[in-house]
């Protein structure tokens, strides 16, 4: 069965982080409904897209296979991809400064509109852990995975309960006063070297916490702005008609209402996956 069509919306820039795909806590399909609902000139993938820490062969659904050949799709469209890696895609940035076509890989990334400059970066450079501890960080990310496989069973029982989806590793963190201040600790950094530097606006993902939110200092102002996940949150961050709008899937009705084919729930051979991207890059490029 096809896609269903349906009109999109246009954006100037949409921006995704911290998807995490080849994890059990990506929510790859709804993901692709939310790309296949907008039409973007230009697609930031602000870190931890694929997460290569975590990826194994035993675990890579059709889903998230789609999410990588919509991306390549929107390349023969005309969308402009920049690839911003992170600290679970970290291997990537080997490779910074590729180009090809109308898809790079960079490090960070400073736009120009509407007279305002725009910093974004994924943000690990901020974190303490990833610098001096990366073995901790790792074994975090495995047990996040793990939090997450639980959080979907206690969601299925919830449901059955007819009850709301509820978010454990949220309330963990939302709970715990060193998380939070870790949170605030990280917004506060990147705004104080924004405004140092000059910038309007600066945009991380990372922390998984979604945020626009205006912040001063003494020496000025600048507005800090989060993508959030598709873990968790589900969130994006898309500029149009010269304003920047936190996106949240969960309140997109339009969206959530996108059928998929059939096949974006089985399992993909994964014997033969990165031979498939590779060609499905190549494909749109030639």
């Amino acid at each position: 069965m096809e896609p269903e069509k349906r009109p999109v919306r246009n954006v100037d820039v949409a921006i995704i982080s911290d998807v995490h795909l080849g994890t059990y806590g990506c929510n790859a399909s709804d993901l692709l409904r939310y790309l296949r609902s907008i039409k973007p000139k230009k697609l930031i993938l602000n870190g931890d897209i694929i997460d290569i820490w975590q990826f194994t062969k035993r675990y890579w659904p059709s889903s998230h296979m789609q999410i990588i050949k919509h991306i390549t799709g929107l390349l023969s469209k005309g969308t402009e991809v920049i690839y911003i890696a992170g600290n679970h895609d970290e291997m990537l940035r080997k490779f910074i400064g590729f180009r090809l076509g109308k898809f790079s890989i960079e490090n960070k990334v400073v736009l120009n509109m509407n007279g305002k400059k725009i910093w974004v970066f994924h943000g690990d450079v901020f974190d303490i852990t990833m610098q001096h501890s990366k073995w901790l960080a790792k074994l975090g990310a495995v047990g996040y995975d793990m939090l997450i496989l639980l959080n979907t069973f206690a969601n299925f029982i919830s449901k059955l309960l007819g009850k709301g989806k509820i978010s454990l590793s949220k309330r963990i963190k939302d709970g715990v006063k060193t998380a939070v201040k870790f949170v605030d600790d990280f917004e506060n950094t990147a705004a104080d070297i924004a405004i140092s530097n000059k910038y309007d606006y600066v945009i991380c993902g990372h922390i998984h916490q979604p945020q626009m939110r205006k912040v001063h200092n003494d020496k000025g102002s600048v507005m800090y702005l989060n993508s959030g996940d598709w873990v968790e949150n589900l969130t994006a961050l898309e500029y149009t008609n010269n304003d920047w709008r936190l996106y949240s899937f969960q309140e997109d009705v339009l969206a959530q209402s996108i059928k998929l084919n059939s096949t974006s729930k089985q399992e993909l051979n994964t014997e033969h996956l990165f031979n498939d991207m590779v060609a499905e890059f190549l494909t749109v490029q030639v």
